[in-house]
C-alpha cells in the first residue's frame, strides 16, 4: 500500500527543486532541504525492496532510473557531436551509466549541470546491499559516518572527488531513509526526536551564519551546515509529522513523472531565460518570475506527454499519457435467462 505522505513530501520537494532553479531564492534551501528529503525517501523506499526483492532491488531501481536519463542525454549527446562542441569519447559512454559525471559541453554544460543527482543516486543504490545489514548491525555509527566524513573534509580543507563529497554529503540522509523504513525514528519518539533535531538545527544554524557562500546563506554551498540543517528537517517530517493524506490526481502525476520533471526541468528553465534576454524581456521580479513561470510550466507539460511515458515502462506499468487515470473495466451484459423448464403437470397434459 502506498504511503501517500511520503508521495507528498516527493511532490513538493519535486516542486521546490524547480521553483529554486526559476528564481535562484536561496531561502527555499533552508525552509525546505529538497535534496536531502529526496534522498531520505529513496533510502527509504530503496531499504523496502531490498527487504522484499533482495539484492534485486538494486536491478530494478537502476531499471526505473536510466530510461528516461538515456532519453535526454541521447538528444543531448547527439546535439553535442552535431555542432561540433563534443568529440566521440570514452566519458560520453557516461550518458549510459553515470557511475562519474559524465561529459557535457556547449549549452549542456548548464543544460545537464544538474544530473549530478543521478550520479549519486546511483552510487547509494548500488552500495545499499552493503550498507543496510550494516546499518542494522551498528545504526548509530553508520549514520554518524557521513557526517563524520564530512566534518573532516571540510574541516582539514581536503579536496575529494565529487563522488566521495556528496556521498559524505546526502549519505546521512539516505540512511535516515533506513530508519525511516526500518521504523526506529517512531520508536524514538517525537519528544527524542525533536531533540536531536534541535541539537543538530543549532550547530547547522551557527555554522552558516558563521560561513555563508558565495550566494548568502544558499545551503548548496556550505556542505556541513546543508547535512545537519537537512538531518534535522529530515527527523522531523519523517519521525514526528505522519498526517493522512488523500490521494489526488495531481499527486499521482508528480509522483509518477518526477523523474521526468527532474531531468527536463533546468534545460528548459535555461532555454526560456536565455530567449528572453535575447529579446530583452524582463526576468526577475514578479513579471520577470511570472512569465517565465508560465512559459516553463507549459513547456514541462509537453516534455511529460511526450517524453514522460518512459517512465511507465520502466517502471513496468502500462504507458499513459497522464497517470491517474481511471481505465474504465468493460462490463459484460448479463447472460439472458435459461428457458424455464416445462412442469410435470403440464408436460402430462
Amino acid at each position: 500500500m502506498r504511503n501517500r505522505y511520503l508521495d507528498l513530501l516527493r511532490a513538493v520537494a519535486t516542486v521546490r527543486v524547480v521553483v529554486y532553479h526559476l528564481t535562484g531564492w536561496t531561502t527555499l534551501t533552508v525552509v525546505l532541504p529538497a535534496m536531502s528529503v529526496m534522498f531520505a525517501l529513496a533510502g527509504s523506499l530503496m531499504a523496502a525492496s531490498l527487504d522484499r526483492f533482495g539484492v534485486w532491488a538494486v536491478e530494478r531501481r537502476i531499471r526505473r532510473l536510466l530510461p528516461s536519463l538515456w532519453v535526454i542525454a541521447a538528444i543531448a549527446v547527439a546535439t553535442m557531436l552535431a555542432t561540433g562542441t563534443s568529440a566521440p569519447s570514452a566519458m560520453l559512454l557516461l550518458w549510459g551509466f553515470p557511475l562519474d559525471t559524465p561529459e557535457a559541453t556547449g549549452w549542456w554544460m548548464q543544460g545537464l549541470s544538474h544530473t549530478w543527482y543521478l550520479r549519486d543516486f546511483l552510487w547509494m543504490v548500488l552500495l545499499s546491499p552493503l550498507a543496510l545489514p550494516l546499518y542494522r548491525r551498528f545504526p548509530v555509527p553508520v549514520v554518524l559516518a557521513p557526517f563524520a566524513a564530512l566534518l573532516a573534509i571540510t574541516l582539514s580543507g581536503a579536496t575529494v572527488p565529487p563522488v566521495a563529497q556528496s556521498l559524505a554529503l546526502y549519505g546521512g540522509a539516505w540512511l535516515l531513509g533506513f530508519a525511516h523504513h526500518d521504523g526506529h525514528l517512531e520508536r524514538i519518539g517525537r519528544k527524542r526526536l525533536l531533540g536531536i533535531a534541535a541539537a543538530l538545527a543549532v550547530p547547522a544554524a551557527a555554522w552558516v551564519l558563521t560561513h555563508p557562500g558565495p550566494r548568502g546563506y544558499d545551503l548548496n554551498d556550505i556542505p556541513l551546515g546543508n547535512a545537519l540543517w537537512s538531518a534535522a528537517f529530515i527527523l522531523v517530517v519523517l519521525g514526528c509529522v505522519r498526517p493522512r493524506v488523500r490521494g489526488h490526481r495531481l499527486l499521482t502525476v508528480l509522483n509518477a513523472r518526477a523523474l521526468t520533471i527532474y531531468l527536463w526541468h533546468v534545460p528548459v528553465i535555461v532555454a526560456v531565460t536565455q530567449w528572453g534576454e535575447r529579446h530583452d524581456l524582463p526576468l526577475q521580479g514578479w513579471v520577470g518570475i511570472g512569465w517565465r513561470t508560465a512559459v516553463v510550466v507549459l513547456l514541462l507539460g509537453v516534455v511529460i506527454a511526450a517524453v514522460g511515458w518512459v517512465e511507465d515502462l520502466a517502471a513496468g506499468r502500462r504507458a499513459t499519457l497522464l497517470p491517474g487515470r481511471r481505465i474504465p473495466v468493460p462490463v459484460s451484459p448479463a447472460p439472458a435467462p435459461a428457458p424455464a423448464a416445462p412442469s410435470p403437470v403440464s408436460s402430462l397434459r
